[in-house]
């Protein structure tokens, strides 16, 4: 079979290249480069630095493959860039890395592996993807729970899902480190990047929202309490999230968290630990990744941040590709922007896009 597999530069996915490789497939490498922020007055990105197309060509030098470098810049701007910075201006906390992976990347690969006569695509993410009986495609949990990456993919399409190879889902990132030292990849010893990867290595999301945004960048205003009472001033509502508890500026005696973001009034309002809780979500842009779009209301576990511990749920579908998830019991800090992942056990069957919480 001939696979197309995405090189980012990093261990993960320069062992599921040299696995495909050892599998017997017939194996292309393509980097994709996404975001070059230079031209702005930013450093450059964490996912598209010089140094990371050359280690993905060495990588395929050493693998005996091919390697390709396509730009994706145009998608990564209009699907990630600008839904970053509104996301923000509009009091939401954004998730770039799920609409990276279902519109940027798979969306380029796809169209890329059709017209090398590729049978599928990879990539090395922490997740499980298989088959049922009838040929239907699956998404499942990593092995390593704690690099599980499942809950970044449920945006795919079924027919991306479909097409999808993931090599290093069943086994643990030391595993994986280890593989690709022991074969000498040139991205063995990278570390991992642990910040939003169009972020400059040097540099912060703020830095990079705020030269971005402009003259549109909120201006100062008052925090305030659940009633409204004033307790400070902040410089903009984009510097902060639901369910933040440093860096507020205030001093009160008691430990607050800001519980909602009040871009109307352009306030940010604290509260106690317990008023994060919420457990009704209003979804949109729902995607699932079963044979069939459900109807009726069904039970399923929800992630509502890529860390969260899931939570038993009753989810019912509603037109528009939009959901109502009524939670058993509630859940701290579901934030606007943020996805909530639908799964039962350790399978992907959907997710959405938070709107509102109550």
């Amino acid at each position: 079979m001939r696979v197309v597999v995405a090189l980012s530069g990093g261990v993960d996915s320069a062992t599921a290249a040299a696995r495909l490789c050892r599998a017997g497939h017939d194996v292309i490498g393509v980097t994709l480069r996404f975001a070059d922020l230079s031209s702005c007055g930013l450093g450059a990105s964490r996912c598209c630095s010089p140094g990371d197309l050359e280690r993905a060509a060495r990588v395929c030098w050493q693998l005996g493959i091919p390697h390709h470098a396509v730009d994706a810049g145009e998608p990564f701007q209009h699907e990630v860039i600008e839904p970053f910075v509104e996301a923000y201006l509009d009091g939401r906390t954004p998730s770039p890395c799920v609409r990276c992976n279902s519109r940027v990347k798979l969306g380029a690969l796809v169209p890329f592996a059709r017209q090398v006569g590729a049978e599928a695509v990879a990539t090395g993410h922490y997740a499980r993807c298989d088959a049922d009986g009838q040929g239907r495609a699956r998404l499942w949990r990593g092995v390593d729970a704690e690099k599980d990456q499942s809950y970044f993919l449920f945006d795919l399409s079924r027919e991306q899902l479909g097409l999808l190879r993931l090599p290093i889902g069943d086994s643990s990132k030391a595993e994986v480190r280890a593989e690709a030292a022991a074969l000498g990849l040139a991205s063995a010893a990278q570390p991992d990047s642990q910040e939003i990867c169009f972020v400059p290595a040097d540099g912060s999301y703020v830095q990079v929202l705020e030269t971005l945004a402009g003259d549109r960048l909120p201006p100062a205003g008052d925090i305030v309490d659940g009633a409204g009472r004033v307790l400070g001033r902040h410089n903009g509502v984009h510097l902060y999230t639901v369910g933040q508890r440093t860096g507020l500026g205030v001093a009160t005696g008691e430990r607050l968290y800001v519980v909602a973001l009040d871009v109307t009034d352009n306030r940010v309002v604290l509260g106690r630990r317990g008023e994060l809780e919420r457990r009704c979500l209003d979804l949109e842009q729902v995607n699932w990744l079963l044979p069939e779009d459900p109807t009726a209301e069904l039970r399923a576990s929800v992630q509502v941040r890529s860390r969260h511990r899931p939570a038993s749920a009753s989810i019912r579908p509603l037109p528009g590709h939009r959901a109502e998830v009524q939670l058993d019991e509630p859940v701290s800090a579901p934030a606007p922007g943020q996805a909530a992942v639908f799964y039962d056990g350790e399978r992907v069957l959907g997710g959405g896009w938070i709107v509102r919480t109550s």
